[in-house]
């Protein structure tokens, strides 16, 4: 019972901390990144940009989408001194940007505002800043992927743009690899390269991938509606083969426990067999033998679930409170800030996981009794006491 009580607990609590990791990463991704992305990939970005604000207005007509702002993107490399990194450069309209993300909270240093057209502004992530050594105030050189062709070779589009603010989203990838400018300057350095239109901010952000579907019969032919989950379909398909295996894995430790109900059950009609054999003579029917094995390892399965399915919800739903009691207890830290982006061990039940674990204990328990009982039903009592 202990044992099937500490699997299912144990199981429990695992799915619990994989669903908090995966909330709250998609939250931080979330954070930046839009619900939904309308452009049309054979318009360039200048004659894209300029015709954002009428898409807008047919893409909220949807009573999903709550807000619409402007948007460029395209890859490009950053150089100062000897540093080159490329990043994934975003224009944006910094007076509709708080409508579709939470980049305007997210700003330690400087001004989101100071994105505008003509200035040519960038804000940065705080990992990027740190990595190419710059600060507020200072300057950066852009190369766009698009170029010309003279005698010499190749020559990118390059422009210097001045570094006007730095956010903190805590989320590695992005702090380490995003950087905005004004939307009129992405479309002026990248023309034909970059992809223009509007981003959208649903109500639901789960209901993204429906809403782009529909959005995709209602706006004029040739719009792409593009949702979160295609642009990050790697990571969460990973997530969730991660989080079916360790299901799988964790099982085991369940199995392991239905087993030794298995073989303790075995043991019990092995030395019950004279007491099996008496019933039997006073008009016990094979049926009613196996009835007794099967309901003395069925309670032990059931409860054994029931307790860990209990202990199991007390340890997720207060992880909270337990890890850093555990932390502060014994002077460590298991997540250390400077390495994870997450500084705190989230947690996050769902029922369908608890139900999932519970009835999985069930079934294996029931299971686990049914050789048992067989056996103790396939005795004869003149064979048992015979040799009593």
């Amino acid at each position: 019972m202990a044992g099937i009580a500490l699997g299912v607990a144990a199981l429990i609590i695992v799915m619990s901390v994989m669903n908090g990791f995966q909330v709250d990463v998609r939250d931080r991704m979330l954070s930046v990144l839009p619900h939904i992305q309308l452009f049309n990939p054979q318009v360039d970005a200048v004659s894209a940009l300029e015709d954002w604000q009428n898409l807008a207005s047919e893409a909220e007509k949807n009573p999903e989408v709550v807000g619409a702002s402007a948007f460029v993107a395209s890859s490009g490399m950053l150089a100062r001194g000897n540093v080159l990194k490329g990043v994934e450069i975003r224009g944006l309209d910094p007076a509709n940007e708080g409508k579709v993300s939470e980049l305007p909270d997210q700003i330690i240093r400087g001004s989101l505002d100071s994105l505008q057209p003509g200035t040519f502004n960038m804000v940065i992530g705080q990992t990027l800043a740190n990595q190419m050594g710059v600060n507020v105030g200072d300057t950066l050189l852009v190369m766009s992927p698009q170029g010309s062709i003279n005698p010499a070779g190749f020559t990118p589009r390059m422009r210097q743009f001045t570094i006007s603010g730095i956010f903190s989203s805590g989320h590695y990838e992005y702090d380490s690899s995003l950087a905005f400018i004004a939307a009129r300057d992405g479309a002026v350095l990248f023309r034909n390269m970059g992809l223009a239109g509007v981003r959208l901010k649903v109500k639901d952000m789960l209901e993204a991938p429906e809403v782009a579907n529909q959005l995709m019969f209602s706006l004029p032919q040739g719009i792409v509606a593009r949702d979160w989950t295609q642009d990050n379909r790697t990571w969460f398909a990973a997530v969730k083969t991660e989080k079916r295996m360790m299901f799988l894995i964790l099982a085991l430790i369940i199995a392991v426990a239905a087993f030794n109900l298995l073989s303790s059950l075995v043991m019990a009609v092995k030395d019950k067999q004279s007491d099996i054999a008496i019933l039997r003579t006073l008009g016990a029917s094979p049926a009613e033998v196996a009835r007794i094995f099967l309901v003395q390892g069925s309670l032990i399965g059931i409860v054994g679930t029931f307790m860990g399915v209990f202990l199991g919800c007390l340890v997720a739903y207060n992880i909270d409170v337990i890890i850093p009691f555990i932390e502060n207890l014994f002077g460590i830290h298991f997540l250390d800030p400077s390495i994870y982006f997450v500084s705190q061990l989230p947690s996050h039940p769902e029922i369908s996981d608890i139900t999932a674990v519970g009835l999985t204990s069930l079934v294996l328990s029931i299971l686990a009794t049914l050789y048992p009982s067989w056996r103790a039903s396939r005795l004869q009592p003149a064979e048992v006491l015979r040799h009593d």
